[in-house]
């Protein structure tokens, strides 16, 4: 099951991103930047980026996430967003005794398939593991023919078991990671992720993220989802002709975070 925390974020993101605006358009001084950032000023210098279209101040807020019970494939597919930071946990130094995946809802709905599936990977779990073992205890039984205490030498097998036997390990295997991404990054990411042409699991993570951030910097966000929120559809044909539903659904989130 996917879970998403926000971990951690620029203490007054907004008032943090409204002073870097004011120093773009005033005469004011360092020292004096957060000096009369009310609320409603704050909002208001905001509203004027977005309007300009000025998004560079914007990237001094950042936020940070924990994500748990997300695939490998999400993986590769996140980290295609490059402004981005990422900390994953390692298959090179974790044995994944307790062999967890991902199920694509398109296959939970097919009993044929999901039965498929699950042998699939119970055998892949299996072959995971045995694997591994064999090669900690080859790679045991040859740092100790060199000459190192047995204790030390299994220590150092079980590492490199670990490096080679994730080979075998599929796309559908479970991963966790914290990821920080300044709130340009994050409109970006919105703008492509939260789209519904975008891959399913994806878009969840997106969707539950844009719920995080919003009621925490709702001006910073105020446009923010996939790009049919704010504009005309880019998809082209492409397009899911569901723009109005979509509208509708952002519209719902940023009204439940305001009420």
């Amino acid at each position: 099951m996917m879970t998403v925390r926000l971990i951690a974020h620029t203490p007054e993101p907004e008032k943090v991103v409204a002073a870097a605006a004011k120093l773009c358009y005033s005469d004011a001084h360092i020292t004096d930047l957060l000096d009369g950032l009310t609320e409603e000023k704050t909002a208001k210098f905001l509203t004027m980026l977005s309007d300009l279209g000025h998004a560079s101040p914007i990237e001094h807020a950042s936020f940070t996430f924990g994500i748990e019970g997300v695939s490998r494939t999400l993986l590769a597919q996140i980290t295609r967003h490059r402004i981005a930071s990422f900390s994953v946990q390692s298959q090179r130094y974790v044995r994944l005794d307790d062999f967890r995946y991902v199920v694509p809802p398109e296959i939970e709905a097919i009993p044929e398939a999901k039965e498929a599936f699950l042998a699939s990977m119970e055998e892949d779990a299996k072959r995971y593991l045995d694997l591994a073992h064999k090669l900690e205890e080859g790679h045991t039984a040859r740092l100790m023919a060199e000459g190192m205490p047995e204790k030390q030498a299994r220590a150092k097998a079980s590492k490199q078991a670990n490096e080679d036997a994730r080979f075998v390990l599929p796309n559908a295997c479970e991963t966790k990671m914290v990821v920080t991404m300044n709130a340009r990054s994050l409109q970006n990411f919105f703008h492509l992720r939260c789209c519904n042409r975008a891959q399913w699991e994806i878009r969840e993570l997106a969707e539950k993220m844009f719920e995080l951030v919003y009621p925490v910097a709702p001006h910073i966000f105020a446009k923010s989802g996939p790009a049919c929120v704010s504009g005309p559809c880019p998809e082209g044909r492409m397009c899911c002709s569901k723009t109005a539903e979509v509208r509708a659904k952002y519209a719902a989130i940023k009204e439940g975070a305001e009420a």
